[in-house]
């Protein structure tokens, strides 16, 4: 399932302009990010492409209430989190934002269910772990710890705990960077019914271009700067994806 493509006359759900951020090692300044201006929209699939050092998970992390830039403003839903509290950042990200990162940080001695409780019991309206599993294909696999869930299933599991608090945005840097094709496809078919049914803005950080096929929007960075914007004619589904 494909969602139809968001409207962009309403406000944005992201605001960011001219966001830079420099790192300090040693005596050197390495520029992650040199003046980004970004809106990210209601219910959007947008995937952001570029080399190793271009900024993509630093503009990611910065996004999510990870990382503070260096300099610019970033508003969500109108809030403004430059210059938010420690405090603040940390409520922003338990009640807004699911994260999915390429390594899965399951904890081991937990089952898929139990992995997912985890995050229910700190949300205000939840999915229980059960929904959450079924929306990812495994419902049969619930009460399984990771080690005997293949890598595609772990980061589904993954993408469940993201999604149980019914997150508005869901942040994924490299999801499918760890898997085969086959099992990466199936790993972006569960974004994408999550995109679809529960409208959640997604962000996908990846290396790889056939990814973007099925993306609102590709955003490409380079050097720290978003370089180009793409606009794909249709959006392919996941299944219809390999590498």
């Amino acid at each position: 399932m494909v969602s139809a493509r968001p409207a962009e006359t309403a406000s944005p759900v992201f605001r960011a302009r001219g966001l830079t951020k420099t790192y300090r090692m040693g005596e050197v300044e390495v520029a992650a990010l040199r003046g980004v201006d970004l809106d990210l929209f209601r219910g959007e699939f947008v995937v952001l492409l570029g080399p190793s050092g271009s900024g993509k998970s630093t503009l990611l992390n910065i996004l999510g209430g990870l990382d503070a830039p260096s300099g610019g403003e970033v508003w969500y839903e109108g809030h403004h989190l430059t210059g938010a509290t420690s405090r603040e950042l940390t409520q922003f990200r338990r009640e807004h934002v699911g994260f999915v990162f390429q390594f899965y940080n399951l904890i081991p001695s937990l089952t898929a269910r139990e992995n997912v409780a985890i995050v229910t019991e700190l949300a205000d309206d939840p999915m229980t772990p059960e929904e959450a599993l079924a929306r990812v294909d495994l419902a049969d696999r619930m009460d399984h710890f990771p080690a005997q869930l293949s890598g595609g299933q772990q980061q589904r599991v993954a993408i469940a705990r993201a999604i149980a608090k019914r997150p508005a945005v869901l942040l994924c840097d490299e999801p499918t960077g760890a898997l085969d094709s086959a099992t990466g496809v199936r790993v972006l078919e569960a974004l994408e019914r999550v995109n679809a049914e529960l409208g959640t803005t997604t962000v996908v950080i990846t290396h790889n271009v056939d990814i973007a096929r099925m993306a609102d929007r590709v955003l490409v960075l380079g050097d720290g700067r978003i370089v180009r914007e793409e606009r794909p004619a249709k959006r392919v589904p996941a299944r219809e994806l390999s590498w």
